[in-house]
């Protein structure tokens, strides 16, 4: 009987040596094949109770992002309330050397100015009717300084100023025609009218000096309508949030084109982009009371609440190698039957506690696969799964060994982000996901560990 278990399990050696060495994750094979013919290994399985718990985001949390929010929404499973809106300033993209407009505008007068905030996800109903209002900021910006989900936009704002202009919308656009809307050209935005003077005086203040318009920080600083920004602020709805993507100040005019010989539209564009300053205020209602729901665990978004993973580090082998460590954190389905609801989030990053106290997002650190690690939901098992964090299992116990623990040593996050890869599928940036999402968990789940046993002529006896 002992003869056919040690068959069985040189198989199973063999077959994790065989996945170890595939896995770029790990180097706890590295080493094994200058092993003398006369030491042998062990491969063995073990798995512990994990214990997790709701943590609710008690501090604002970095606004970095090339997205903004507009919009109310209720959330029909837990009834609480996140409301969204936002500031925006606008870069320079024409010309470095100042051609922001064609030298023959007709009449040398601008005929319409607008601001579009260009959408590509929302949720909620379409139909829900909302009103937004356009102030001019009047305080300026800091680039150099990093803004949180609590910035108050009245603060940047003359409050007894009256707004630049109002506007009801519906995120499906019913000012439009459905042939438009439906079109292969259409894009889903709210346009706002400003006062035509807006442009105007912009367009003279270009046409007596170009100086202000020859770079974006020299536009900021200029002191024109616009030019420090503008605050997108909800003054009405309920139950749809607008996910913008780009907003654009549209300056038209028309003016003489020398190629086709006669007066044609034109249109300067001033556009948020990742070079100036674009922050979300987010505010909610209370969100303690999810905290002891019983055998759930929340992430809620926006800059509500993550899960807390305690790893049991206490009681892993401290003789034995890691060969691969694994997680995974099941979903709880939605319970409200309700047509509009909250979206799942997609992208989870596993940090330390610590490494996340300590400026994670604020250093613009990233995922290394060593201490922190991301990992996408999977909609067909309702999980997200860490596969291997025997780097970061291996790093705790170390410093378990080496009395050199912190309070939290053993404790991380899981964090709802958005994560950015270039064409090579890299990780380049790693921000919070403030899209209005939440998972409810499984509370507590297993870590699932293979270690190996390293030593010279393991007897029978030894199982």
């Amino acid at each position: 009987m002992k003869q056919i278990f040690r068959i069985v399990e040189s198989l199973a050696a063999i077959f994790s040596f065989l996945v170890i060495s595939s896995c770029t994750d790990s180097t706890a094979t590295l080493g094994l094949d200058m092993m003398p013919p006369s030491d042998t290994v062990k491969v063995f399985y073990d798995s512990y109770n994990v214990s997790t718990e709701s943590f609710l985001i008690k501090e604002p949390l970095l606004a970095r992002t090339s997205r903004s929010y507009l919009g109310q929404f209720t959330d029909p499973e837990t009834g609480l309330t996140a409301r969204a809106d936002f500031i925006a300033q606008y870069h320079i993209t024409e010309s470095a050397s100042g051609n922001l407009f064609p030298d023959d505008i007709e009449n040398d007068s601008v005929t319409s100015i607008d601001v579009r905030l260009y959408i590509d996800q929302f949720i909620g109903d379409s139909l829900a009717n909302f009103r937004v209002s356009v102030y001019d900021l009047d305080n300026d910006l800091d680039p150099e300084e990093d803004y949180y989900t609590n910035i108050d936009p009245n603060d940047y704002i003359d409050e007894d100023s009256e707004p630049m202009a109002s506007k009801w919308y519906t995120l499906s656009d019913r000012s439009i025609t459905e042939l438009a809307r439906t079109s292969s050209g259409y894009v889903r935005n709210i346009r706002i009218p400003l006062p035509r003077e807006i442009g105007q005086q912009i367009y003279d203040a270009y046409s007596i000096d170009r100086t202000n318009f020859t770079s974006t920080y020299k536009w900021l600083h200029s002191g024109l309508p616009c030019s420090k920004g503008l605050y997108f602020k909800l003054e009405y709805g309920e139950g749809a949030v607008a996910y913008v993507y780009l907003t654009q100040i549209r300056i038209n005019y028309r003016y003489y084109d020398d190629k086709s010989k006669k007066v044609v539209d034109g249109v300067t564009i001033m556009s948020s982009t990742e070079e100036v300053i674009e922050v979300t205020n987010f505010s909610s209602d209370d969100l303690t009371e999810l905290l002891d729901e019983y055998g759930v665990t929340y992430l809620k978004t926006p800059a509500g609440v993550f899960t807390q993973v305690t790893l049991p580090i206490s009681r892993l082998s401290m003789t034995d190698s890691i060969n691969s460590a694994s997680l995974s954190f099941t979903r709880y389905n939605d319970t409200s039957g309700e047509r509009f609801k909250l979206g799942i989030p997609q992208t989870l990053l596993l940090v330390r506690l610590d490494d996340y106290k300590n400026g994670f997002f604020e250093k613009y650190r990233l995922a290394d696969s060593n201490t922190s690690y991301v990992t996408t939901f999977n909609a067909n098992t309702n999980t997200y799964t860490f596969s291997n964090i025997a780097r970061l299992i291996s790093k705790c116990l170390d410093e378990r060994k080496n009395g050199k623990i912190t309070q939290n040593y053993d404790k991380v996050l899981l964090i709802p982000v958005a994560a950015t890869y270039d064409t090579s599928k890299k990780l380049v940036k790693l921000n919070h996901d403030f899209s209005f999402n939440q998972a409810r968990l499984v509370k507590d789940t297993k870590l699932n560990v293979i270690y190996s046993r390293f030593g010279s002529a393991i007897s029978d006896d030894d199982d």
